[in-house]
């Protein structure tokens, strides 16, 4: 099976490349150091024992920040690699790691590609965060010796279901793992049910409850308040994707109605989006600004469009309510934890899948709202403006689930010192 994956997977790589190509037209930095994406990343600038962290954008970059942090104290010895396969995932490495951690871009799952980007980065260690299945990069790990963990592991059922149809390559491919640490005991029992070894297979919670809010970002959420006019209702919807943003401009139509001086900041996921999206809402008929033209914000704009990466936990701080995007569309969802952990209540699309254990809990405190669809969405924020102790009360209640789930990191730093050893394993070519 694998065998025939990699042919096929060779037969895609023109279009794999082109595709890069054609995301640059957008995005410029998808071809900065594609090189690293076929097998040939840059050395290492000493010869310190790897620890090589794959996560694939943004949010698992933000995801990882706790572990990384605790890597970084706890084996200073250690020189931290960590690979996306997105420009802004490698942006946000940068920002909240400069200096500290060594980034390259993951290599696409082409024997060689792989092969080439282990012997060059020689990883004491392999962590990849979440659900990435690699065939032959596990497979690459396992023959070299090379424990490899799978960390803040989720898989929903869609995507069990998905993989099922190949489960003699996902059977093999977890059983190349050296641990499955799972964010719950519905995510082990799916990972149990694809073939992976039992023994290999914990439940370790949710790694982003971990995450570190400073005191300070209130603060700043408040000053933030006060340059946009404390008096105004503020409504933030963040990480949004195409589908979601006419539906979200349609709500705040609505909005205006009952209270016009509403603001709404509108963070895309991408930020390259974000012309696009300031066209959009001026074409509704919206007073729009962007952030990079904060400049002309005035007491007249209706729309403020977010186009900025790792500013957006201020922007949540200063919000009365927030909108999680990726959910109003069958993208799953992303991170509710991150207004919740400010006390801020959240509002979702009804599409959970990547985030369900975390909705779960937020549900059943009572600290967010479903909506069935866009046209529920208007009239849901209109109530919890018109009510601000339902407002309080959920995001206390928010904030208390994020307390009370919180230790996840120190768990899985003791799982991964098993395989962390004084030196690097011997080479194999």
């Amino acid at each position: 099976m694998r065998i025939v994956y990699s042919f096929i997977l060779i037969l895609l790589t023109p279009f794999l490349l082109l595709r890069l190509v054609w995301l640059a037209r957008r995005n410029p930095a998808y071809l900065d150091r594609w090189q690293e994406r076929l097998g040939f990343p840059r050395a290492l600038p000493d010869g310190k024992p790897v620890i090589w962290l794959h996560a694939v954008s943004v949010g698992e970059v933000l995801a990882a920040r706790p572990l990384l942090n605790a890597l970084l104290e706890r084996y200073p010895q250690y020189r931290i690699v960590v690979t996306t396969t997105t420009p802004t995932g490698a942006l946000t490495v940068h920002q909240n790691f400069a200096g500290n951690i060594e980034h390259r871009y993951f290599p696409y799952d082409l024997p060689f590609a792989v092969s080439r980007s282990l012997r060059m980065l020689h990883p004491s260690l392999v962590v990849v965060m979440e659900t990435e299945l690699w065939p032959n990069f596990y497979a690459a790990c396992a023959e070299r010796g090379v424990p490899l963990a799978l960390v803040n592991a989720r898989l929903s059922e869609k995507s069990a279901r998905g993989y099922r149809r190949v489960s003699a390559l996902v059977r093999s491919t977890l059983r190349s793992a050296s641990l499955i640490a799972a964010q719950s005991r519905v995510d082990a029992d799916r990972f149990l049910s694809l073939g992976a070894d039992p023994a290999q297979v914990m439940v370790c919670g949710n790694v982003k409850f971990d995450m570190h809010v400073p005191h300070s970002l209130r603060e700043q959420g408040q000053a933030l308040r006060q340059f946009f006019s404390a008096s105004r209702p503020v409504w933030i919807a963040a990480s949004t994707h195409p589908g979601e943003e006419g539906a979200i401009l349609d709500a705040f139509g609505a909005l205006l109605e009952k209270f016009p001086d509403c603001l709404l900041i509108l963070a895309p996921r991408h930020p390259e989006r974000s012309e696009a999206i300031e066209d959009m809402s001026r074409r509704a008929g919206f007073d729009t600004v962007r952030r990079s033209r904060q400049d002309q914000y005035g007491p007249g704009s209706q729309v403020y469009v977010l186009d900025s990466l790792g500013e957006l936990p201020v922007y949540y701080a200063c919000a009365d309510i927030a909108f999680v995007g990726g959910s109003l569309v069958p993208l799953g969802g992303h991170n509710l934890l991150e207004p919740a952990s400010l006390g801020v209540p959240v509002i979702s699309g009804p599409h959970l899948f990547n985030f369900s254990s975390i909705s779960e809990l937020l549900l059943d405190a009572q600290a967010m709202r479903v909506v069935p669809g866009a046209g529920a969405l208007a009239d849901t924020v209109i109530g919890m403006l018109r009510d601000a102790d339902l407002r309080h009360s959920m995001g206390e209640r928010a904030r208390g689930v994020f307390v009370q789930h919180r230790g996840c990191t120190e768990l899985l730093v003791r799982s991964l010192s098993q395989f962390i050893e004084p030196r690097p394993p011997s080479r194999k070519n």
